[in-house]
């Protein structure tokens, strides 16, 4: 019958355990320099490796090739510790054994020396399960053992030990094992044993171990039955009762473009889940969006959504119905992308300020970048470009659906001589739109361009070049006509081509 996962890859030396640096190098120093204390407390949560560090310590200590931080595992010693029959290391479950009977038991065996090994070496596994009386018990022994004994005790709950325990033994806090450590290593041993699997399928398994090894390597061994040696995400959110990620990429999409047939569809899928799992998974995929620094998701966003989701678990924290909370979730997303309004606001304070301060001059004032450019024409364009995608991400950021239209409908032509040419095919609801909000981008084409950048479209130049062939008189009237509508649509409606 073949080992568990958890055993047959349980770690052998201090370089195999995952996640724990700073515990295996200060370790590997004090068996390295033989600077070896009497009494450790190991701590942290299940599965971060306390137990293996404990034995891995203890073999080194007892291996005829000490003092060093790596056993040789061919020794008499450790060959019978790796077996788990080592007459001179006694383990204990202070969970079954807590008594103050247990206690003077293991006090009296202490009096004896080592049967054939250099040290006697007790492991008291869960030590925080020990009573008041076994506690006092072992204090004594436990400041002033004999130069041949070694305490190594391990907890999950370092604070329901007494100080006298604390102060008289050297602490090393296991830490919880990083997500990433814990997919890479279930990786190399599905690679070991020739399991095909998918990244996101380990990834999720990854996060629903709570940072414990041990827990990540029993699912790894159910998925692998579960999937039949094929683990795939679907599977594997099967098989944990878990929201598949892409649902809730399918959700925040549909509420960016404001899907609602869509929203309802997935809000009945939802009612499979916990709630609790729903918000958490909404809390990490937003994490990571935001990390990625995707243009759809600006912080301003991002800020509204966790915003939401802490109102969410709060609610769900004071026991409100899960149904109502996820709906209610829902619409605050909803509400929480509807600044048109505001960006109506914004607008109207624009524009009085311009007309009140100054009439815009789209001839005097030169782009900075493009005064300082002396650089051929071809190599300008080259240089402006990603000045257009910084106005779309800018767009997106003020407002998606605005943000989409745009990008779909609006090219960019050339920027020279403060003036922005662009090519808009835009046409029924997508141009009223951009005609409704103009004033917001004329505002962000300033921020981006230069303050009094001017907004012209291909057919206004082939006019231009019409003119050319016309009498400077009449040249004139129409460059001052020009001029007029120039300030009439910066100040009202979206250009026109």
């Amino acid at each position: 019958m073949s080992k568990a996962l958890s055993l047959k890859y349980r770690p052998s030396k201090f370089s195999d355990l995952i996640g724990q640096d700073s515990v295996s190098q200060t370790l590997s120093l004090a068996l390295d320099l033989n600077k070896v204390s009497h009494a450790y407390l190991f701590s942290g949560l299940r599965g971060s490796g306390k137990t293996s560090s404990a034995r891995i310590f203890a073999r080194a200590l007892q291996c005829e090739k000490f003092p060093t931080s790596v056993p040789c595992g061919e020794c008499e010693s450790c060959k019978s510790s790796l077996n788990n029959t080592h007459m001179d290391i006694i383990e204990m479950d202070a969970a079954s054994s807590r008594s103050i009977d247990d206690i003077k038991d293991l006090i009296e065996q202490i009096q004896y020396k080592p049967a054939y090994s250099r040290f006697k070496i007790f492991i008291i596994d869960e030590v925080h399960m020990l009573t008041k009386e076994a506690f006092n018990a072992l204090l004594k022994t436990l400041e002033e053992p004999p130069e041949y004994v070694k305490f190594i005790l391990a907890t999950t709950d370092p604070l329901k030990l007494p100080p006298t325990i604390l102060s008289r033994t050297q602490h090393f806090r296991f830490k919880k094992i990083p997500q990433n450590s814990i997919a890479v290593h279930l990786k190399r041993i599905l690679g070991l044993e020739g399991v095909k699997f998918e990244d996101d399928a380990i990834d999720l398994l990854s996060r629903n171990c709570g940072g414990s090894l041990r827990d990540a390597l029993t699912l790894l061994e159910q998925s692998i039955i579960f999937s039949k040696e094929n683990i795939t995400l679907e599977s594997v959110s099967s098989m944990l009762g878990a929201l598949n990620p892409s649902m809730i990429e399918d959700f925040f999409n549909s509420i960016l473009s404001k899907n609602d047939p869509k929203i309802e569809s997935i809000l009945k899928e939802f009612e499979s889940y916990e709630v609790e799992n729903i918000i958490d998974e909404m809390i990490i995929f937003l994490k990571y969006r935001m990390l990625s620094k995707d243009s759809k998701y600006s912080l301003i966003v991002i800020d509204r959504f966790f915003r939401i989701l802490g109102d969410a678990k709060n609610m769900l924290s004071q026991n409100a119905e899960s149904s109502f909370v996820l709906l209610l979730t829902t619409l605050k997303f909803k509400e929480a992308l509807n600044i048109n309004e505001i960006n109506k606001i914004i607008a109207k304070i624009e524009k009085e300020v311009i007309s009140d301060n100054q009439s815009i001059n789209t001839t005097n004032v030169v782009d900075i970048d493009a005064q300082n450019d002396i650089s051929p024409t071809n190599e300008i364009k080259i240089e402006i470009k990603p000045k257009f995608e910084q106005l779309i991400d800018k767009i997106y950021n003020r407002d998606y659906e605005l943000g989409e239209i745009f990008k779909k409908n609006i090219e960019f032509v050339d920027f020279r001589d403060s003036t922005l040419t662009w090519n808009s095919k835009a046409q029924g609801e997508d141009r009223d739109k951009l005609r409704q909000f103009f004033n917001v981008i004329m505002e962000l084409v300033c921020e981006v361009f230069g303050e009094n950048t001017k907004i012209v479209a291909p057919k206004q130049e082939k006019q231009n070049e019409k003119n050319k062939h016309l009498e400077p008189e009449i040249i004139k009237d129409i460059e001052n006509v020009f001029t007029i509508i120039d300030k009439q649509v910066l100040n009202s409606d979206f250009i026109k081509e």
